[in-house]
């Protein structure tokens, strides 16, 4: 356009070139006012201002129910109509005063314009960018989690009210960190159930509730994902879109679903995203037993269904599930799939439904599951200005307080590996000189991670570090790659200093969507940098990890000239503050590793791909996760030091629990191993557990307190499993008495091979820190 504008302005008579560069100008300033309201006009249906005729529609009134409102928008619409919205970029139907609606935004750790529907502008420039979900999963803190749900969800609406966001949230993944190579892996919550399931319907709940808790009403909605056994995306060329899980039932329902079920059941989540692989065969979103059976059908969901992006597409084109498009759009219709991220069921249901593949009463189950989470978000309400949420504007994104919060998570989840006395923390009295080396020391991108926004600003580690100490700093390598590292400058500042901070890991371009690692040693030249800085070095040596997953860095641990390690997983836009905060001792580390980490021998043997969770001895399978993993580690999950010195003291737990049976119960004749965990049996059945948390040591702050279970050996259970956490605060020489409840057939249960949930009779061992407790359990 622009070529033809200029050829035109050279060769026409000046009043002529005069006119059509008015006419431009005219364009483009309207181009402007075009984007500028845009920018400041939120996208809402029932507008009377411009159609007073929405007054009489039933389903812009606001005084009936949710479910009157929706069958009567439904009962207006034709086919086609219907059809514009059970997909993401959703059509307008202008005769009733339904505009445009984007369904894909994303907030994974802050508002993230990584979707199409959320946008920044120099009306909004940035949104709080959190840390990276594995490490605030770390700080193991529940209310932590909601408060950031919270932030996140007050700045989602600020924007959706000028124009920059939508009011629905394809987040959090809660995926079982099953794998240290999974690229995603630092998008979960890490490796444990029970801390995904704790992690997702907190965070849900901090997005979703309104501020008068009113359930029928949401502030955003929410979505948990990747629905389900998702955990491969791109590892020596098997791809996501072709894998095909094979999991069994017990693994399914002991791993694998129950976050998923604690979204839907606690959190009240308002949608689920079934993901791109297959499940022993079957695409997950078209399969009726995991999307209608399960999701809606047992958990009773209260929302819609979402399929990941272009997964129809995907499971027609990549995986050859059916014959012809038409089959593929029935198929997952059918099954339960209610909205499509992607295009492709806009461009075959019409042909689905003419085919007789289909009824249109199935796409009305669809659209009716779509339409009350836009009535319970307020969409249909009129003027967004006039809700609970309508003052919120650009003065409520990056407050002060919010940033506050980024810091203080980081400073929650960062974990203290290895700590030599008289290393960490440092004094910024003492310390006169600080080398900091390292290709992640000044990173400011790299610090949030991937499913990022534009974060309100930067605090990279060395500009944290400087703030307390004169710094020296050295890259060591031009990237986390670190093909040549340059040692010598490195080995002179390390020498020089009282203290050396090594800032090292990885980051997006070695773990990342679609790209998982194959290795678990630091890439590159980083081992030995770490190794040759450490021996140069005249005082102490912290070496920092930055990363999501996990690695061997056996020869660190080992090290004594490497006095104290950290892991900062991607710390969010504060973490060189947080960074700081910990090293300087302003702030006692409390997080603990959400994941356990690998020897390299461990990816040698055991192939990505595989889906147990349980070893198995015959082939030497090792298993997966602390809950399973038989093999040596480097770090385990729950790891983690302090500060301080914290002890626990049992001060209330039962030796003994009996399950009530009916008189004819076949367990009071035979010898049973495990009896079924029903209702009749299991009701009000719970038992206290105290224990006394002390702080012996001179610094205060807080501390996780873990309640372990192992059962029995039956059913191949767990060796150890969680059962609940606690953070608690103490201050120095302090106590505190901790409190759990533990229910017995929920949190003493097992599943079994068939994936029922079962009792296991006999010894149950409880641990907290270093204490034991043998707890038997009988009928």
């Amino acid at each position: 356009m622009t070529t033809l504008f200029s050829s035109v302005l050279q060769n026409r008579a000046p009043k002529v070139s005069v006119f059509i560069f008015f006419l431009i100008s005219l364009h483009c300033l309207s181009l402007i006012s075009v984007r500028v309201l845009a920018q400041t006009s939120p996208v809402f249906a029932c507008d009377a201002t411009k159609d007073p005729q929405v007054a009489s529609y039933g389903f812009c009134d606001t005084k009936l129910g949710t479910d009157a409102r929706v069958a009567d928008l439904v009962h207006r619409l034709t086919l086609q109509e219907k059809i514009l919205f059970i997909v993401n970029s959703a059509g307008s139907v202008s005769r009733l005063g339904i505009p445009k609606y984007e369904w894909w935004s994303e907030a994974l750790h802050g508002v993230s314009n990584v979707g199409p529907g959320t946008k920044f502008t120099s009306l909004v420039p940035g949104a709080t960018s959190f840390p990276q979900v594995i490490l605030t999963a770390a700080s193991f803190n529940t209310s932590l989690y909601e408060a950031i749900g919270k932030v996140v969800s007050t700045e989602a609406r600020a924007m959706y009210n000028v124009g920059l966001a939508g009011l629905t949230y394809w987040s959090p993944n809660i995926n079982i960190f099953r794998d240290p190579r999974w690229g995603r892996g630092q998008e979960t919550p890490g490796e444990d159930p029970l801390l995904a399931s704790k992690y997702g319907s907190s965070y849900v709940k901090g997005l979703q509730q309104t501020d008068g808790g009113d359930p029928s009403r949401l502030k955003v909605a929410a979505c948990c994902k990747h629905y389900t056994a998702y955990d491969v995306d791109n590892w020596k060329g098997i791809e996501r879109y072709t894998f095909d899980a094979v999991v069994t039932q017990q693994d399914l329902d002991d791993t694998f679903q129950p976050p998923f079920k604690s979204c839907v059941i606690d959190g009240n989540v308002a949608s689920v995203m079934c993901s791109y692989n297959k499940v022993n065969g079957k695409p997950t979103c078209a399969d009726p037993d995991l999307l209608a059976g399960v999701i809606r059908g047992q958990w009773k969901l209260n929302g819609y269904i979402v399929s990941d992006c272009d997964s129809v597409d995907v499971l027609f084109k990549n995986q050859h599930y059916t014959k012809t498009p038409e089959e593929a759009a029935a198929k997952v219709i059918l099954a339960g799939l209610d909205l499509n991220c992607g295009s492709f069921l806009g461009q075959h249901t019409e042909a689905a439904v003419k085919a007789g593949l289909l009824n249109e009463s199935a796409i009305d189950k669809a659209v009716t599951n779509n339409f009350a989470t836009l009535m319970r978000l307020g969409f249909f309400d009129g003027d967004p200005s006039k809700q609970p949420y309508g003052k919120l504007g650009p003065k409520d994104v990056c407050t002060p307080e919010h940033q506050e919060l980024a810091r203080e998570a980081a400073r929650q989840g960062i974990v203290l590996l290895k700590n030599s006395p008289g290393s960490l923390p440092l004094s910024p009295t003492a310390i006169k000189t600080l080398a900091v080396i390292g290709p992640n020391a000044n990173v400011t991108k790299t610090m949030i991670g991937n499913y990022e926004g534009i974060p309100c600003k930067y605090t990279t580690p060395l500009q944290g570090l400087t703030t307390s100490v004169a710094t020296n700093y050295v890259p060591g390598c031009t990237n986390v790659a670190c093909g040549t590292a340059q040692v010598d400058d490195a080995k002179k500042a390390a020498a020089s200093a009282d203290a050396t901070v090594l800032v090292m890991g990885i980051d997006q371009s070695q773990e990342r969507e679609s790209f998982d690692r194959v290795s678990l040693l630091l890439p590159g030249q980083q081992p030995l940098l770490i190794t040759e800085v450490a021996k140069a070095a005249k005082g102490p040596v912290i070496l920092v990890i930055m990363s999501g997953g996990g690695f061997d860095i056996s020869f660190a641990k080992n090290d004594d000239k490497i006095t104290s390690i950290l892991w900062v997983g991607y710390p969010g836009e504060a973490g060189g503050a947080a960074i700081a905060d910990v090293i300087f001792g302003y702030y006692n580390p409390s997080g603990r590793l959400p994941m356990t980490w690998y020897p390299q021998s461990y990816v040698d043997k055991v192939p990505m791909t595989n889906m147990n969770m349980r070893p198995d001895p015959s082939n030497g399978y090792p298993g997966r996760t602390y809950r399973f993993y038989t093999g040596e580690t480097i770090y385990t999950f729950g790891d983690g030091l302090s500060y301080s010195k914290i002890t626990h003291e049992l001060a209330k737990a039962p030796r003994l629990v009996s399950i009530p049976l009916e008189e004819d119960h076949v367990c009071r004749s035979s010898e049973c191993k495990s009896v079924e965990a029903v209702e009749q049996s299991c009701k009000n059945l719970a038992f206290d557990i105290h224990v006394r948390v002390q702080n012996r040591g001179k610094y205060g702050g807080s501390h996780t307190v873990f309640l372990f279970s192992s059962p029995p050996s039956v059913h191949n259970s767990p060796q150890k499993h969680l059962l609940g956490f606690e953070k608690v605060s103490l201050t120095g020489k302090s106590e505190t008495l901790v409190r759990f409840k533990v229910d017995v057939c929920k949190d003493l249960s097992v599943v079994d091979e068939l994936g029922s949930r079962k009792v296991a009779l006999g010894q149950h061992l409880l641990h907290v820190g270093s204490l034991k407790h043998s707890l038997t359990v009988g009928i």
